[in-house]
């Protein structure tokens, strides 16, 4: 099988490994600084295989030698966020934790493609593409993704309708400002529009865009991690099997969109060389508008780093 790699065996890292386990296509190497720790949620994750029924072989380290041969790498360590906390309040920190990591990627798996879910990801994922000196194409970040289920799910609730028969675009950073497009949320090809009057529609916008907060709320200590490792199960098939699916992610744009030097959502065919294309939609001017005070959530972020 391919290999794929998980750095930070915490509760995104290790669902991550179960649930791409499950999806067969690849084995995973769980990698934690900690000692002690991927080896332990390995080994208790493929002590499940008989009963779910996976042959994709879950392993844990401690080592960063054992990166090589991996064909995607998913960095998920760092700190996460606390109540009233923003993400990109936990720049500086992550920086520390992000900057030995990419020199162990550079060292053992130069051509895999990166995946970034550490927080704040569009920032991060501008980061590891310009100090790690990556290929644009394969350095991608987990916006979209996580954003888009989440916007489904709650346009499946509103409507009473299966989930399967949803679709949805999030374009922009991963924080307040992402840009949510109601005519592309979709239930069966009918945009939503359709189906809801406007104050439900906005309704589920603010939703979404809160919704990591909202767990947040409830968990106090610890951020989403289910939707975000289904999120990077659902990337890493598409990398691994060379699928060519259109998803959501943090591309790091060269002059889509008329942005340059750049990583942000925005729908994009992904297979096995990365981010193979990126989609670009004819924006309204009112939607324009929103995506650039996205744009520029980031721009500052990107601003204050030194590479």
């Amino acid at each position: 099988m391919k290999k794929i790699s998980i750095i930070g065996a915490g509760n995104v890292g290790a669902n991550a490994a179960f649930y791409i386990a499950e999806k067969n296509f690849a084995d995973v190497m769980l990698i934690d600084i900690v000692q002690g720790k991927a080896k332990g949620k390995a080994l208790d994750l493929m002590e499940a295989a008989p009963i779910r029924m996976y042959d994709a072989k879950i392993s844990g380290s401690d080592d960063f030698k054992d990166l090589a041969g991996s064909e995607v790498i998913v960095i998920t360590a760092g700190y996460v966020r606390k109540p009233h906390m923003s993400r990109l309040d936990l720049l500086e920190e992550n920086i520390k934790i992000i900057n030995p990591i990419i020199d162990e990627i550079k060292k053992y798996s130069p051509d895999a493609i990166v995946v970034v879910v550490t927080e704040p990801v569009d920032t991060l994922s501008y980061y590891v593409w310009k100090k790690g000196g990556f290929d644009a194409k394969k350095v991608v970040g987990m916006t979209g993704v996580l954003d888009t289920t989440r916007l489904r799910e709650f346009i499946s609730k509103e409507l009473q309708v299966s989930t399967a028969d949803t679709t949805a675009i999030v374009l922009g950073g991963h924080h307040d400002y992402m840009v949510i497009l109601p005519r592309y949320a979709r239930v069966e090809g009918i945009p939503i529009t359709e189906l809801l009057p406007q104050e439900r529609v906005q309704k589920i916008i603010k939703r979404t865009r809160e919704a990591g907060n909202e767990i947040l709320s409830y968990l106090k200590t610890a951020t989403a991690h289910y939707a975000p490792a289904a999120a990077i199960a659902e990337m890493a098939e598409a990398f691994i099997k060379d699928t060519k699916r259109i998803l959501c992610v943090s591309a790091c744009l060269q002059g889509e969109y008329g942005i340059k030097d750049l990583c942000l959502g925005v729908p994009a065919i992904i297979g096995f060389q990365g981010v193979e294309k990126v989609i670009e939609l004819q924006l309204t001017l009112e939607e324009r508008e929103e995506f650039e005070q996205s744009v520029n959530v980031v721009k500052k972020a990107v601003a204050t780093l030194e590479i």
